[in-house]
């Protein structure tokens, strides 16, 4: 378990429920607000019993799996998005929403159950990760109530220290996901393309997945994880880093490769999803 961990105040179906709802009642106002983070990996595995299994294994041993609920918006609706959170008696941030509000709101559930951190337009930690700007221009219409799979692995591998609650997501997020272009599963060619662009990202990235095959290989030789679960979830990551691997570089990737790691590569963040 991760000691500095803080968890929701609330039964996890309660906070499930309650997320749903929140999604629900913005798309009632036709304000776009997606779920990110270790709660879309959840509600993507969640009618797989052995996905659902590995994903609870996050924190170790301990019973809780959610520490905050996070979201992502568009910008050109940030002041819908913050009446919206009013009128549901979320108090908000004042600080960090005046100084950081353009990009990021932070927000507290009525009782104090558990933080919202609602992201606009994109995630900055060690990588960005782009979703658009405005409705219908964006990449939040493809999935409901959260982003899309090849989101959630981009979400996890931009991370540049990644740590094993992270990863076990991805591994249950590639368990029940297929790796091909159809929304609802993992788009490697996006990916790839996303990755090809900025060398700093697809160091972190190809290095994640390669870490998480380790960590997967620990499962399975700990008897945590059978053999067809481990073969499926590492065929994906394999097929995953063949696409990475083949699809053409750009001029400033390739620039930016000769620098290698001589200069960092990375943004410094304090932790991840």
């Amino acid at each position: 378990m991760v000691a500095s961990a803080h968890f929701i105040g609330l039964s996890e179906e309660e906070f499930i429920n309650e997320a749903l709802k929140i999604v629900s009642k913005a798309k009632e106002k036709d304000i776009i607000l997606r779920i990110l983070g270790s709660l879309a990996v959840h509600l993507y595995v969640s009618n797989d019993p052995k996905a659902l299994s590995l994903h609870r294994k996050r924190f170790g041993d301990s019973t809780h799996v959610f520490t905050d609920l996070d979201l992502v918006g568009y910008g050109k609706q940030r002041g819908s998005i913050e009446k919206f959170f009013n009128e549901l008696q979320y108090q908000p941030d004042r600080i960090v929403n005046r100084i950081f509000g353009d990009r990021r709101l932070i927000l507290y559930h009525p009782k104090g159950y558990f933080t919202v951190d609602v992201f606009l337009n994109r995630l900055e930690f060690s990588h960005d990760v782009y979703f658009g700007d405005k409705p219908g221009k964006g990449r939040l219409e493809l999935t409901y109530p959260a982003i899309t799979p090849t989101d959630v692995v981009l979400e996890k591998l931009q991370i540049h220290k990644i740590n094993r609650k992270d990863l076990i997501d991805l591994a249950a997020l590639f368990l029940v996901k297929d790796i091909n272009s159809d929304p609802l599963s993992i788009d490697g060619s996006y990916i790839a393309k996303i990755l090809a662009q900025d060398w700093g990202f697809w160091y972190d990235a190809t290095n994640n997945l390669n870490a998480l095959k380790y960590v997967v290989k620990e499962l399975y030789d700990s008897k945590e994880l059978q053999e067809d679960v481990y073969s499926k979830i590492i065929n994906r990551i394999d097929l995953l880093l063949t696409i990475i691997d083949k699809e053409p570089k750009s001029k400033d990737w390739i620039k930016r490769s000769q620098l290698g790691t001589k200069k960092p590569w990375y943004r410094e963040v304090e932790d991840s999803l």
